[in-house]
Protein backbone atom coordinates (compact mmCIF):
# COMPACT_ATOMS: atom_id res chain seq x y z
CA UNK A 1 0.00 0.00 0.00
CA UNK A 2 0.87 3.44 -0.83
CA UNK A 3 2.94 4.85 2.74
CA UNK A 4 0.73 8.44 2.37
CA UNK A 5 -2.46 6.63 2.39
CA UNK A 6 -1.78 4.38 5.59
CA UNK A 7 -0.53 7.43 7.47
CA UNK A 8 -4.12 8.89 6.67
CA UNK A 9 -5.84 5.55 7.82
CA UNK A 10 -3.80 6.23 11.16
CA UNK A 11 -4.45 9.63 11.57
CA UNK A 12 -8.44 8.82 11.33
CA UNK A 13 -7.92 6.24 13.84
CA UNK A 14 -6.15 8.14 16.21
CA UNK A 15 -8.32 10.74 15.94
CA UNK A 16 -11.26 8.46 16.67
CA UNK A 17 -9.53 8.03 19.84
CA UNK A 18 -8.85 11.34 20.52
CA UNK A 19 -12.76 11.62 20.46
CA UNK A 20 -13.82 8.34 22.26
CA UNK A 21 -11.03 9.98 25.16
CA UNK A 22 -13.19 13.33 24.73
CA UNK A 23 -16.67 11.78 25.27
CA UNK A 24 -15.16 9.63 27.94
CA UNK A 25 -14.19 12.99 30.05
CA UNK A 26 -17.76 14.53 29.19
CA UNK A 27 -18.88 11.30 30.56
CA UNK A 28 -16.76 12.09 33.52
CA UNK A 29 -18.18 14.96 33.99
CA UNK A 30 -22.12 14.33 33.43
CA UNK A 31 -22.74 11.60 35.18
CA UNK A 32 -24.63 11.70 38.49
CA UNK A 33 -22.72 9.49 40.80
CA UNK A 34 -18.96 8.25 41.27
CA UNK A 35 -20.15 4.37 40.04
CA UNK A 36 -21.25 5.80 36.90
CA UNK A 37 -18.34 8.35 36.52
CA UNK A 38 -15.87 4.87 36.74
CA UNK A 39 -17.20 3.26 34.17
CA UNK A 40 -17.74 6.27 31.91
CA UNK A 41 -13.93 6.63 32.14
CA UNK A 42 -12.91 3.11 32.03
CA UNK A 43 -14.90 2.14 28.65
CA UNK A 44 -13.64 5.49 26.85
CA UNK A 45 -10.19 5.47 28.35
CA UNK A 46 -9.48 1.43 26.91
CA UNK A 47 -11.14 2.10 23.68
CA UNK A 48 -9.53 5.49 23.23
CA UNK A 49 -5.88 4.72 24.26
CA UNK A 50 -6.56 1.08 21.91
CA UNK A 51 -7.58 3.42 18.77
CA UNK A 52 -4.66 6.20 19.21
CA UNK A 53 -1.99 3.27 19.66
CA UNK A 54 -3.60 1.59 16.78
CA UNK A 55 -3.23 4.69 14.78
CA UNK A 56 0.50 5.14 15.85
CA UNK A 57 0.48 1.31 14.26
CA UNK A 58 0.36 2.63 10.79
CA UNK A 59 2.78 5.42 11.70
CA UNK A 60 5.65 3.14 13.03
CA UNK A 61 4.78 -0.17 11.37
CA UNK A 62 7.98 -2.03 13.26
CA UNK A 63 6.80 -0.93 16.74
CA UNK A 64 3.82 -3.24 15.84
CA UNK A 65 5.57 -5.94 19.15
CA UNK A 66 5.62 -2.94 21.54
CA UNK A 67 2.02 -1.71 20.62
CA UNK A 68 0.62 -4.83 20.71
CA UNK A 69 1.57 -5.36 24.29
CA UNK A 70 0.59 -1.70 25.17
CA UNK A 71 -2.88 -2.67 24.06
CA UNK A 72 -2.91 -5.71 26.06
CA UNK A 73 -1.52 -4.18 29.24
CA UNK A 74 -4.59 -1.10 28.98
CA UNK A 75 -7.16 -4.26 28.17
CA UNK A 76 -5.69 -5.66 31.34
CA UNK A 77 -5.72 -3.17 33.61
CA UNK A 78 -8.39 -0.51 33.03
CA UNK A 79 -10.79 -2.69 33.74
CA UNK A 80 -9.62 -4.23 36.80
CA UNK A 81 -8.23 -1.10 37.93
CA UNK A 82 -11.80 0.23 37.93
CA UNK A 83 -13.38 -2.75 39.09
CA UNK A 84 -11.47 -2.62 42.07
CA UNK A 85 -11.89 1.09 42.91
CA UNK A 86 -15.50 0.92 42.34
CA UNK A 87 -15.97 -2.08 44.96
CA UNK A 88 -13.40 -0.24 47.55
CA UNK A 89 -15.69 3.12 47.02
CA UNK A 90 -19.07 0.79 47.60
CA UNK A 91 -17.48 -0.37 50.68
CA UNK A 92 -16.40 2.64 52.00
CA UNK A 93 -19.87 3.73 51.97
CA UNK A 94 -20.00 6.22 48.86
CA UNK A 95 -23.76 6.54 48.33
CA UNK A 96 -25.42 5.59 45.04
CA UNK A 97 -27.75 8.09 42.89
CA UNK A 98 -30.76 8.50 43.60
CA UNK A 99 -31.47 7.43 40.16
CA UNK A 100 -30.39 4.00 40.50
CA UNK A 101 -32.98 1.64 40.67
CA UNK A 102 -31.05 -2.05 41.05
CA UNK A 103 -27.98 -2.80 43.70
CA UNK A 104 -26.70 -6.18 42.20
CA UNK A 105 -24.07 -6.08 44.92
CA UNK A 106 -26.10 -5.55 47.91
CA UNK A 107 -28.68 -8.22 46.40
CA UNK A 108 -25.50 -10.92 46.44
CA UNK A 109 -24.32 -9.65 49.63
CA UNK A 110 -27.93 -10.52 51.08
CA UNK A 111 -27.61 -13.58 49.54
CA UNK A 112 -24.61 -14.60 50.91
CA UNK A 113 -25.16 -13.67 54.26
CA UNK A 114 -28.49 -15.79 54.37
CA UNK A 115 -30.13 -12.17 55.57
CA UNK A 116 -32.64 -11.94 52.55
CA UNK A 117 -36.36 -12.24 53.37
CA UNK A 118 -36.64 -14.81 50.19
CA UNK A 119 -33.66 -17.51 51.81
CA UNK A 120 -35.16 -16.92 56.21
CA UNK A 121 -38.88 -18.04 54.66
CA UNK A 122 -37.02 -20.94 52.34
CA UNK A 123 -34.67 -21.90 55.50
CA UNK A 124 -37.65 -22.13 57.83
CA UNK A 125 -39.54 -23.93 55.26
CA UNK A 126 -36.88 -26.87 55.13
CA UNK A 127 -37.34 -27.14 58.76
CA UNK A 128 -40.54 -27.50 58.62
CA UNK A 129 -42.08 -24.75 60.54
Amino acid sequence: MNQELLENIGGVVAILGSLFLLLGSLGITRMPDTYNRIQAGTKSSTLGSILSLSGLFFFYPDWAGKLVIMVLFVLITNPVSSHVLARAAYHIGVPLSKLTIIDKLKDSELVKSGRSAHLKKVKTNEKGE
